[in-house]
């Protein structure tokens, strides 16, 4: 099956000029894809100037309404007929197009993603889902990340199943190790959802996955777990800390290798592990943070992503549609009933306060 995708061309930070860049450089990639462009159509056309392998394999939907930045979920919600990001999901629900795309709103496109293709069967929330590098070769997938502030046993369980058959389509894991964030590795410790939780990952059979209990925060990045599972409150938190000591790094090298002549001369030598520490920690590298749980492909596109950043949203928008995600997680389910798994009524903040 060949992917076509929506793309929310006027989404992000510099809107046009990089979301049909980014559009491009997938195409460039593989040449399979193809894309309906949903935007003001005259700035799109004037963009696919620049790109004529894009024109080629795309079709643009006009609309001039625009989800802001500062808009919130309820404001997004009464242009969600109207507006690029709307009708970009929109075409999701119709079947037009495989997934979308974009770099707007988080909060609005949240919530008009729920509202328009719903949860699927056996998934009580949906949940935010990204990459974030290890020191090892491979990212790990953390879920959720802003999409739901409090969480029950019930939905981590969800969480972690989702999670696993995302890992597995982007890695090709066969049983990701996946684990738990918690204040502690005993079994005693954290909330009690979290301890149901994990006694109830720890009796299931046939999961796709290999639950391996508790982690920590500081042990995030070693590389040697596959997913982690937490709830939104405590990922999104998890996540910006995480976003902030990389850029302190960055900036403090920086600072150091500039602070004298003989520093500078330090960079010089250095400059091929500097190279690789900032390719490492680039954002844009393991940008397309993907809402798991709907009856449809979302995937959300740092809002300033490099045209490289957003080519890398697009390709994995692709590679969830190609092994259809909504199908495998509904298979897994299908065998691993969680209705029995306490339920204590948590509520969802409705902000998706997420990656930007």
């Amino acid at each position: 099956m060949k992917p076509r995708i929506a793309i929310d061309a006027m989404g992000g930070d510099e809107g046009v000029r990089v979301m049909l860049g980014g559009a491009a450089e997938a195409r460039h990639r593989h040449e399979r894809f193809t894309f309906l462009l949903v935007g003001d159509e005259k700035q799109i056309k004037a963009g696919l100037d620049n790109h004529p392998n894009l024109r080629a394999a795309s079709e643009i939907l006009h609309t001039d309404e625009v989800v802001r930045g500062e808009d919130k979920p309820s404001q997004a919600l009464r242009k969600s007929k109207n507006s690029s990001m709307g009708l970009a999901i929109q075409a999701v629900k119709s079947g037009e197009v495989g997934a979308a795309v974009s770099a707007g709103n988080t909060g609005a496109l949240m919530a008009m993603a729920k509202l328009a293709l719903r949860t699927m069967p056996g998934i009580d929330r949906p949940a935010l889902a990204a990459l974030l590098p290890t020191l090892e070769d491979t990212d790990l997938v953390m879920l959720d990340l802003g999409a739901n502030t409090d969480c029950d046993a019930r939905n981590l369980v969800q969480f972690a199943v989702m999670g696993a058959v995302y890992s597995q389509i982007i890695f090709g894991f066969e049983k990701p190790r996946t684990r738990l964030l918690n204040i502690g590795t005993e079994d005693s410790k954290g909330t009690d959802a979290l301890r149901d939780a994990a006694a109830a990952l720890r009796t299931a059979t046939h999961l796709p996955m290999d639950f391996q209990g508790f982690t920590e925060a500081d042990k995030i990045s070693r590389g040697d777990i596959d997913v982690l599972v937490t709830d939104g409150f405590s990922g999104n938190i998890a996540l910006k800390s995480l976003e902030g000591t990389a850029r302190f790094v960055t900036d403090l090298l920086k600072r150091s290798f500039q602070s004298s002549l003989r520093s500078k001369i330090g960079f010089l030598i250095s400059r091929p592990a500097t190279d690789l520490l900032r390719h490492h920690l680039d954002p844009n590298n393991h940008n397309g943070a993907v809402f798991l749980g709907l009856n449809g492909v979302v995937v959300k596109s740092h809002g300033s992503a490099s045209i490289k950043g957003v080519a890398n949203a697009v390709e994995v928008a692709a590679r969830l549609v190609e092994d259809n995600i909504t199908q495998r997680i509904g298979d897994v389910l299908k065998d691993f009933d969680t209705s029995a798994i306490a339920s204590n009524g948590a509520s969802t903040n409705g902000s998706g306060e997420s990656p930007k």
